[in-house]
């Protein structure tokens, strides 16, 4: 993703032993811990989170979340999909996921944070915005949410809220290299000249003396 909003999944859901595991013992079978095939939602699921950011796994990522959503409404796995699609360049399908799985799970705030960069890859800042917004409400200490919305209040020709939000990233992860160097940006197109060196400095310490 262009603004580095981290797509940290939260899931919630239980990875622990599959449920084809548990119909092979109550069935009297041998169980075969290491076998591939799924046979519930569950297990659908945590093979698709497991191929998750995986290369060349994309389309078996969607595949997987699809037979989960056949069984089951499911926030993780509109969520699965929505960060495939997004790997794939499929934005507007990303934030019709994303959509859905913040509809069935309201607090889920990398949906929000997620959804916000895409928007704003697409050009829609104000709504970018708005998602970036909602996502700290729920999580006040993703810094990458506060060097998105930075990013996308940059954009708008807000300098000052993007200064703000740079400084919170910052304070709440201090070697944020990214977020010293747009914040010393922000600070030269304000005129802050040592303020903007005294950023970069921090942003390639190994560069500038």
């Amino acid at each position: 993703m262009s603004e580095s909003s981290g797509k940290a999944v939260a899931t919630g859901t239980n990875q622990g032993v599959p449920i084809s595991y548990y119909k092979q013992y109550s069935a009297g079978e041998a169980v075969v811990a290491s076998t591939m095939q799924a046979t519930s939602a569950d297990d659908y699921l945590a093979q698709a989170k497991a191929l998750l950011g995986n290369k060349d796994s994309e389309q078996e990522v969607i595949r997987l979340a699809n037979q989960v959503l056949a069984l089951r409404q499911c926030a993780e796995a509109y969520f699965y999909r929505a960060y495939t699609k997004l790997d794939l360049g499929d934005k507007q399908g990303a934030i019709a996921d994303y959509t859905q799985a913040i509809a069935i799970e309201p607090q889920h705030y990398t949906a929000y944070g997620n959804r916000g960069a895409a928007r704003s890859d697409l050009g829609d800042k104000q709504g970018a915005i708005a998602d970036y917004n909602q996502a700290i409400a729920i999580n006040p200490q993703s810094a990458e949410v506060y060097y998105n919305r930075g990013n996308a209040k940059s954009a708008l020709g807000d300098k000052q809220g993007a200064i703000a939000d740079y400084s919170k990233a910052i304070t709440i992860k201090p070697q944020f290299i990214q977020s010293y160097n747009n914040r010393g940006t922000a600070k030269y197109a304000l005129g802050d000249i040592q303020g903007a060196c005294a950023d970069y400095k921090k942003s390639f310490p190994w560069v500038i003396k």
